[in-house]
């Protein structure tokens, strides 16, 4: 270990021995930060400092970080020591920039250890946690985790106590970086945490899966596209479509927090992933760090550097849910076929039927929703030629209808969410053999005709 590592060490009055303990031997090759509530024993010094943070673990964790110098941060529960081998375990995913928040999977020694009721209240939350969050973490709530400080930093905490633990995961997940977690040696005890540490974590986990959003629903947009990310089978469902038509260098317009471009991105020579709000441009590069193919791009369509784009030698260009919101779009389509040489494509799909606009478009920022002949004039009388332009989602206009225009909410329920994509694969396969009359959303692939346009 090095002092390019800190460790941040929360602590209430029960834990503030230990966690002086702590302090006290890991300060020796390591920067130390410990905050919370109450006397400590350690004199503070060049690598190690003491913070007072009432309030309880994550007021203690916010304080905490103004201290942190080190380009790794270690968040360590005063419950259990571990050995500098675990440390250097835990850590060394984040230095090989494989991952950027790394956590330590527990283990317990004895079998009664796993009839423990507190281990078995760990566990249920634990499980609940990956259902809220979709990771792959199978202790998601443990007390020893790794960050790359600049991860740690960008998100932002607002609970003050044990539900922090909660947010964390929520947050980190939400906003696309890498998390992976290492086996922790077995341990003889089950660490005790009060019964309200565990209450405190399930209000949280509960409200960031119903009424907020891990933007704390400050950025109203981001609510439709965060709960739409969670819809794993609707958006591959749209991935197949787009991957029929694509070519090998892709211009994605309007990627937003990369829901589609995660599904495209496989087997492509390159994927420029235009996108206008910096909020989402952020949340691409945790998302896509470590692959060069992928190019997040911060621009409007209407100022973007079109003459670079073109010496790109692109050959597809894609919309998901996108072109709805270009005022002009018949402009941005023209800009399209600029780019593009003769025979290249764009693949479009975008939410049909004007009667169906309601509240949910005017928060996305919807300015249209179109009909067959709308969406093939503006592409037909700017420079492209329809091949094909066909209806999707019929099941899906009854939900979008109550939500949007009878009851107004503007954002989709994310449980009601949740239960139509289990549909989705259903959905998929049977639109596939049937020709719809209608549906919320029209699919168009054009092709780039010879000459400007």
């Amino acid at each position: 270990m090095t002092r390019a590592l800190s460790f941040v060490l929360p602590y209430a009055p029960s834990t503030a021995a230990a966690a002086s303990r702590f302090a006290r031997e890991l300060s020796r090759s390591a920067e130390v930060v410990l905050a919370g509530e109450g006397p400590v024993e350690v004199a503070p010094g060049p690598g190690l400092h003491v913070v007072a943070a009432p309030g309880g673990k994550g007021a203690a964790i916010r304080a905490a970080l103004d201290k942190v110098t080190g380009a790794v941060t270690v968040l360590h529960d005063p419950d259990t020591a571990w050995s500098p081998d675990v440390y250097d375990a835990l850590v060394k995913p984040i230095r090989a920039d494989t991952a950027d928040a790394v956590f330590g999977r527990r283990s317990f020694q004895g079998l009664a250890q796993g009839l423990a009721p507190e281990l078995l209240a760990d566990r249920a939350l634990g499980h609940f946690t990956r259902f809220v969050t979709d990771v792959a973490l199978a202790d998601p709530l443990t007390g020893l985790r790794a960050f790359r400080t600049e991860a740690l930093r960008s998100v932002t905490l607002t609970s003050d106590d044990d539900a922090v633990d909660a947010e964390l995961v929520v947050k980190l997940a939400a906003q696309l970086f890498r998390l992976t977690e290492v086996p922790l040696p077995p341990t003889p005890e089950v660490p005790r945490r009060p019964r309200a540490a565990h209450l405190s974590r399930l209000r949280t986990l509960l409200r960031y899966a119903t009424v907020r959003d891990d933007a704390d629903n400050q950025h109203e947009g981001y609510t439709t596209l965060e709960r739409m990310d969670g819809a794993t089978h609707y958006n591959q469902w749209l991935a197949r479509r787009f991957r029929e038509h694509l070519g090998r260098r892709v211009l994605e317009i309007g990627a937003g927090i990369g829901t589609i471009t995660r599904e495209l991105e496989p087997g492509l020579e390159l994927l420029v992933a235009l996108e206008v709000d910096r909020f989402y441009v952020d949340r691409l590069k945790n998302l896509f760090r470590g692959k060069p193919h992928v190019r997040p791009y911060l621009s409007d369509v209407a100022l973007a550097d079109w003459e670079s784009l073109k010496k790109e030698r692109l050959d597809t260009i894609v919309l998901s849910n996108v072109l709805e919101h270009i005022p002009d779009d018949a402009s941005a389509v023209r800009r399209f076929r600029q780019i593009l040489s003769p025979g290249g494509r764009v693949v479009i799909l975008v939410p049909a039927l004007p009667q169906l606009f309601g509240a949910i478009d005017e928060a996305v920022g919807h300015h249209r929703r179109y009909t067959p002949a709308s969406l093939r004039a503006v592409l037909e009388e700017n420079g492209f030629a329809v091949e094909k332009l066909e209806w999707m989602n019929l099941v899906g206009m009854p939900g979008w209808f109550v939500n949007s225009r009878l009851l107004r909410r503007r954002a989709v329920p994310k449980l009601q969410l949740k239960l139509y994509d289990t549909l989705a694969p259903l959905l998929a396969q049977a639109e596939s053999h049937v020709k719809l009359p209608v549906g919320m959303s029209l699919f168009a692939v054009a092709r780039a005709t010879g000459g400007d346009a």
